[in-house]
C-alpha cells in the first residue's frame, strides 16, 4: 500500500519527538516567581517587571535553541526514512525535504537573533533600573545613616550574602534555603549544635562552617584595613524553620528569618565609635563596587 510508504518513516521521528517533550518539560522548571517560606511581606524591588521579562526571554531563548535543531532536522530524518520504504525515488520530493529544512533553519536563526537582541535590551534596562533604585534608596538610607546593609560582598574566592553595619557591631548574615516538611511542627524543626544542624531526616555541617569562614575573613580584613579590632558576629538564617538552639554554640546566631531586622538591633557584639563605623561603611562600599576579576588578584 502506497500510504504505508509515507506512514512508516514517522517511526524515525519518535525519538526526536520524545526529546522535544523532555525540552518542554524542562522549561516548566523555569519559574520566575519567588515565594518566601515565611510571610515577610515582600515588596517589588527595582526592575522587578524587567526581571520577569528577562526570565521569560531566557526561557524563550532556551526553547528556540533546543527545539530549533530538532525541528530543522525532522524533514531530513523523515526523508531518509522514505528512502528506505519507497519503491521509487523522486528527486523533487527530496528537494522539498531539503528546502523545508533550510526554511526552518532560517526561521529559528532569526528567532535566536531576535531573542539575543531582546535580552540585550532588557539587561541594559535592568542595569539602569537598578542604578536608579540604588540612588533613590539613599533617600531613606543615606551613607551617613548609622545602619548600612551590603549584599553579595566579594570575599576572596566566595561571597558573603549580606553584611550589616550597626553602631553595635558588624553582622555577617548567611542564608540557606531548605525545603520544609509536611505540616508538622516536629518535621519543621532544626536542632542547632556546635558543629552541625540536625534536620528531621538529615544533618549538615557546611552552613555553620561557611558562616564561620565568612566571619573570620571579614574580621581579619576589617582589622587589617581599619588598624583596630572590629566586632563581627555571624548570623545564619534558615527561612521558615523552627530553631532549637539549646545546644548551639555561642559564636553563631541561627534564626528563622522572622523579625530579623529587629533581632539585629537587639544584638550587641561590641561598640563602634563613629570614625571606625564610617570607615567600615566606606571600605565595604568600595569593595562592593569592585569587580570580581579585580578582587581575585593576589594583593587584597
Amino acid at each position: 500500500m502506497v500510504w504505508l510508504e509515507y506512514l512508516l518513516p514517522l517511526i524515525f521521528l519518535f525519538p526526536m519527538a520524545a526529546l522535544g517533550a523532555v525540552v518542554l518539560a524542562l522549561r516548566s522548571l523555569h519559574d520566575a516567581s519567588v515565594r518566601s517560606p515565611f510571610d515577610a511581606g515582600l515588596l517589588r524591588g527595582p526592575g522587578q517587571a524587567l526581571r520577569t521579562r528577562l526570565d521569560q526571554a531566557f526561557s524563550t531563548l532556551f526553547l528556540n535553541g533546543s527545539l530549533g535543531p530538532l525541528a530543522s532536522l525532522a524533514p531530513l530524518v523523515y526523508g531518509m526514512g522514505r528512502m528506505l520504504f519507497a519503491q521509487r525515488q523522486f528527486w523533487v520530493e527530496w528537494a522539498l525535504y531539503g528546502l523545508l529544512s533550510t526554511v526552518l533553519v532560517l526561521i529559528f536563526s532569526l528567532l535566536l537573533v531576535r531573542d539575543y537582541q531582546r535580552i540585550r535590551r532588557l539587561k541594559l534596562g535592568l542595569a539602569c533600573e537598578l542604578a536608579v533604585g540604588q540612588e533613590l534608596g539613599r533617600l531613606i538610607h543615606p551613607e551617613a545613616h548609622p545602619y548600612a546593609v551590603f549584599h553579595d560582598v566579594p570575599a576572596g574566592r566566595f561571597t558573603i550574602d549580606h553584611v550589616v553595619v550597626t553602631p553595635n557591631g558588624v553582622f555577617v548574615v548567611e542564608t540557606r534555603a531548605r525545603a520544609l516538611g509536611v505540616d508538622s511542627r516536629a518535621l519543621n524543626r532544626v536542632y542547632v549544635e556546635h558543629e552541625r544542624l540536625r534536620f528531621p531526616h538529615w544533618q549538615e555541617r557546611r552552613p555553620l562552617y561557611k558562616t564561620r569562614q565568612a566571619v573570620s575573613w571579614l574580621d581579619e580584613w576589617l582589622e587589617r584595613q581599619c588598624g583596630v579590632a572590629v566586632p563581627v558576629r555571624g548570623v545564619l538564617v534558615l527561612p521558615g524553620w523552627e530553631i532549637d538552639t539549646r545546644e548551639a554554640a555561642s559564636d553563631i546566631t541561627v534564626v528563622s528569618g522572622e523579625r530579623l531586622a529587629a533581632g539585629l538591633t537587639d544584638m550587641a557584639p561590641g561598640e563602634l565609635d563613629k570614625a571606625v563605623h564610617d570607615k567600615v561603611i566606606s571600605l565595604l562600599l568600595k569593595r562592593s563596587q569592585q569587580s570580581d576579576k579585580h578582587l581575585r588578584q593576589p594583593s587584597a
